[in-house]
């Protein structure tokens, strides 16, 4: 736990010192609140394009955050941490929450923005859905370390940015999936995305104990198991 909040509290200290970059990684998705946000609520609501858009910063956000990997591979800091008295784990998990605390706030920033603009959420769905997407964000960057170390360092932005695309339209981020074509439909119940967003979407509109929430937890839940044991597995392999 001393080596996890050791590292976890250096990676912060870093972010920190950057922090234009954490409002740039939230760009996008801000970007479509303001520029998409007005045009979809004349046939939807900011409570139904807010998750969404939160969904999507998630993924262009953690699911991303390999690239930290790929660099410290390059210039051989990496290879420097392996031989510190620091558990292996310890050196994913301080990885992790910094990502993690870094997507809470950028998730803030936008449920400001969208708050500005008229999103009227609950404000324990709006809770919930947070711890939800800080669950969802350590899965996605261990996911997304473990990739980092087991791809060419070439081939690991233009697979994982070639990747991220389709799941973010997956999950219904723009519009629920339920309007889409019904082969679309169909295949996007393969995403774990779908069901963590259609909850959230439940969430902010107050509805909390729902077929849907509770299977968007649940897949939550699996998803950040899974996701762990896979990051936990190649980062101690690679750090051996």
């Amino acid at each position: 736990m001393r080596d996890t909040w050791v590292l976890f509290h250096h990676n912060f200290r870093i972010t920190l010192q950057q922090k234009v970059g954490i409002v740039f990684g939230a760009v996008q998705p801000l970007l479509f609140l303001v520029l998409f946000g007005p045009i979809f609520a004349t046939i939807g609501t900011w409570e139904t394009l807010v998750p969404g858009l939160i969904i999507q910063l998630g993924l262009l956000s953690t699911g991303l955050a390999g690239f930290g990997v790929v660099f410290e591979k390059r210039s051989g800091v990496l290879e420097r941490m392996r031989v510190t008295p620091a558990g292996r784990l310890s050196l994913l998990l301080g990885r992790v929450l910094n990502n993690a605390v870094t997507l809470i706030i950028q998730t803030v920033l936008l449920i400001a923005a969208g708050v500005a603009f008229g999103l009227r959420a609950a404000p324990l769905g709006v809770l919930v859905s947070l711890v939800l997407m800080v669950v969802l964000g350590v899965s996605l960057a261990s996911l997304s370390y473990a990739v980092a170390l087991t791809m060419n360092d070439q081939l690991f932005a233009p697979i994982m940015t070639t990747v991220v695309v389709p799941l973010v339209l997956l999950s219904g981020s723009f519009l629920p999936m339920s309007m889409a074509p019904a082969w679309l439909n169909a295949i996007s119940h393969a995403s774990p995305f779908r069901y963590v967003l259609e909850a959230m979407r439940d969430l902010f509109a107050g509805r909390y104990l729902t077929g849907t929430v509770i299977a968007g937890v649940a897949v939550t839940a699996v998803f950040a198991v899974a996701s762990l044991w896979i990051g936990t597995r190649v980062f101690n392999r690679e750090n051996a």
